[in-house]
């Protein structure tokens, strides 16, 4: 069930916590389980009036605002109730790491607990900090800096080189330009300030 609104409230399954439901917040776009908290009434409402995700802390006995000290907030997606309407799953985007450790997740970090295909998040998010900061020696820095056209033909290269390998080639040489495809591609996006999730919409939307 998808959660919008106070009148939905009185269909979760408070009494069975004491008045509180237990929240996993999941990264909107990769997938990754980010943290678990709990929420009652009033840090649901506060959610959703705010756009911030805020919990309740039953240490501290009060509501709390992911990021209120920190600065690493995270941004409401959507909320949802599970079948039993005794939990909820809140789906959002992170400014910053969302561990109080400064990771990205409060679950272990070896990236065998993530969703195999939240690299290419990672790698858009790798991609975005080299054009932000411009580090010398990186591949990716020189690639920026040469101009969209030189993006673009690279892009052009890869593709061609990769439809080469799948006819000609064996598996590894498909899956080594493959990936030199895609990593070209995101780079180009970047380029054009054009996000990927964009596209894994335009991608969804033609599936339905």
């Amino acid at each position: 069930m998808l959660v919008s609104n106070a009148q939905q409230f009185d269909l979760l399954q408070w009494g069975k916590s004491d008045g509180l439901l237990p929240v996993t917040v999941q990264q909107a776009f990769d997938g990754r389980v980010l943290m678990q908290a709990w929420m009652n009434r009033q840090a649901l409402q506060q959610t959703l009036d705010t756009g911030k995700v805020t919990f309740f802390s039953r240490s501290r006995q009060q509501l709390w605002t992911k990021g209120e000290t920190s600065g690493h907030f995270l941004n409401l997606r959507t909320i949802h109730a599970d079948c039993d309407h005794d939990s909820l799953l809140v789906l959002a985007d992170p400014i910053g790491p969302t561990c109080h450790r400064d990771t990205t997740s409060c679950f272990d970090e070896d990236q065998s607990v993530f969703p195999g295909l939240a690299f290419l998040a990672e790698l858009e998010s790798l991609i975005a900090e080299r054009d932000l900061q411009r580090p010398a020696g990186s591949y990716t820095t020189a690639l920026l800096e040469s101009g969209i056209r030189r993006i673009a033909q690279k892009v052009g290269e890869e593709g061609v080189e990769t439809a080469l390998a799948a006819s000609s080639g064996d598996d590894t040489e498909v899956c080594n330009e493959s990936a030199d495809l895609l990593y070209h591609l995101l780079v180009m996006l970047r380029a054009r300030q054009i996000p990927l999730p964009r596209i894994v919409e335009i991608l969804r939307q033609r599936h339905q």
